[in-house]
């Protein structure tokens, strides 16, 4: 059941963007910063337990502790969790390390060094606070507490040991020791390397079972295709959408097994507009992750930044702003986003020891499954992706694995079959969706078959829909749907360098089984 419109008349939501909704339930909500009692440290909330405990069950709503009476609690009886890396804008020399803390702290840092019993190095770290209001019968009102610690001028190929603290919590102390972590930087020169990438995870088994399983492929890194956590159940941008904020609690103690050393590349899904916070909903975005910055104002769109790792360039898009089907933050950057993808690829293809170009957002340019193709992304950026050549684009929304065959002028033009090899120069670009991440999973349309590695069904076509710009469904029938897959599922790619480059891109289910596989080749 949805929950109501909480405090707006439902013809006057429809017709404000999220940012007016924000400022409409501001002047009407009391802010009540609530202070956490020591009674809460018994209670468990100062280890971090104020979302769903074991972290790989269904999230539980948030409960703040109570305000009457006020205790100031010691450092030493806070506990930090939920670390998370991501990199700087040069993965060779910037990291920057993220966690979260359930109270209020003093004097947050990292201690850093080349072995873990010698952390000499100390930097200090940011809190960012993320208040959201008590809606009355809903949820409570609930602070909570992010840190971040950039790190910069790294050795390039060199691994790190780190350990997060605090004034009463020193990550060095003996009895802390089992927190600290390690990470490592991207080679000063390219090098095979492996990256991850899935999208629609959510808090549940499945998705704790696919962090570790995707930890068993020795990533370099994890690519997130947007609609992280789901803390807001229907995903429309509206303040009437149900939203717990306490659901990131349970995501980051959930995915700290694997993001405390892989670095957690995000990117904004239409479940992470949460209309509670400004800007555009991207408040509380701002304040959990440090992403890097890559020429884009971050705090218009914290899911839009590139990087380059070996002889790969990534390119982070925010497809919420070119969305026909979810229209709440459709154009919010004027523009500039597309400008600046336009840029951006065409300084990575120029740049020299880059063979490839991997682009990753949430909404689907191509599928066939419930959400199927949004109209926006094939309008505002296919024509982009063309134009530059790039070598492969994943994607989410969809709760499927599905993988196009090579799209040029938005017909086939070339079959992939599973095991086949591709060039984007001559054949056009192979599209996936990885939406498997560990969210309910989607199906295929009435009657359209599986079909994936040791299970190939043969089909000439699908009918299917795309979005419109007037939110109506357009019919299509296409040809482009290789491999169909509708299971719990991600995608692990080995990019090698050297005189013949390749991308080697499988599909693992979450019984270890490879359900697809195919190569990208440029001019070979």
């Amino acid at each position: 059941m949805d929950l109501p419109d909480f405090g707006i008349p439902p013809q006057l939501a429809r017709r404000m963007s999220m940012a007016e909704q924000h400022e409409y339930l501001r002047t009407k909500l009391t802010r009540r910063r609530t202070l956490v009692t020591a009674g809460a440290v018994a209670g468990g909330l100062l280890t971090g337990c104020s979302g769903s405990g074991s972290g790989t069950s269904g999230a539980k709503p948030s409960v703040s502790a109570s305000a009457s009476t006020l205790t100031k609690v010691p450092g030493s009886a806070v506990a930090p969790f939920g670390r998370h890396l991501a990199f700087g804008a040069d993965p060779k020399a910037q990291m920057r390390i993220s966690w979260q803390v359930p109270a209020a702290v003093k004097k947050p840092y990292v201690r850093i060094g080349l072995r873990p019993d010698d952390l000499s190095r100390r930097i200090d770290a940011e809190i960012r606070d993320l208040y959201t209001p008590e809606l009355q019968g809903i949820r409570a009102a609930l602070e909570q507490y992010y840190v971040h610690a950039a790190l910069d001028s790294l050795r390039p190929g060199t691994t790190y040991y780190y350990g997060v603290g605090h004034d009463g919590f020193d990550p060095a102390a003996p009895k802390n020791r089992a927190t600290i972590a390690s990470f490592r930087t991207a080679p000063a020169s390219p090098e095979t390397f492996t990256f991850t990438a899935f999208g629609d995870q959510g808090v549940s088994e499945a998705a704790a079972t696919n962090d570790k399983l995707l930890l068993g492929q020795n990533p370099a890194f994890h690519l997130h295709a947007g609609d992280i956590c789901y803390a807001n159940a229907k995903g429309l941008g509206k303040e009437s959408d149900a939203y717990d904020p306490g659901f990131w609690d349970g995501y980051l103690k959930q995915t700290e097994s694997v993001a405390k050393s892989v670095p957690w590349m995000v990117t904004t899904g239409n479940h992470d507009m949460e209309a509670w916070y400004s800007p555009d909903g991207y408040g509380g975005q701002l304040a959990r992750w440090s992403l890097p910055d890559s020429g884009f104002d971050s705090r218009t769109a914290p899911g839009v930044y590139s990087f380059a790792y070996g002889n790969v360039g990534f390119v982070a898009l925010d497809a919420n702003d070119v969305s026909y089907e979810i229209p709440a933050n459709r154009g919010h950057t004027d523009g500039r986003q597309t400008k600046w993808l336009d840029e951006r690829l065409g300084e990575l293809r120029a740049a020299k020891g880059v063979d490839f170009i991997v682009v990753f957002f949430h909404h689907c340019a191509y599928s066939t499954s419930s959400h199927a193709s949004d109209g926006g992304v094939r309008a505002e950026w296919v024509p982009l992706f063309a134009r530059h050549q790039v070598d492969l684009v994943i994607n989410g929304h969809n709760h499927v694995y599905e993988r196009t065959d090579a799209i040029k002028n938005g017909e086939v033009g070339r079959q992939v079959p599973i095991g086949a090899s591709t060039d984007p120069t001559r054949d056009g670009i192979v599209y996936v969706t990885a939406g498997g991440g560990g969210k309910e999973l989607y199906g295929f349309p009435a009657g359209v078959e599986e079909s994936y590695e040791g299970h190939v069904t043969e089909r000439e076509s699908v009918d299917t829909f795309k979005w419109t710009k007037s939110r109506d469904t357009k019919t299509e029938s296409v040809q482009w749907s290789r491999v169909r897959y509708r299971g719990f599922s991600f995608l692990t790619v080995e990019a090698e360098s050297g005189a013949k480059p390749r991308l080697k891109v499988s599909a693992l289910a979450q019984n270890g089984e490879r359900i697809d596989h195919f190569e990208v080749r440029r001019g070979g």
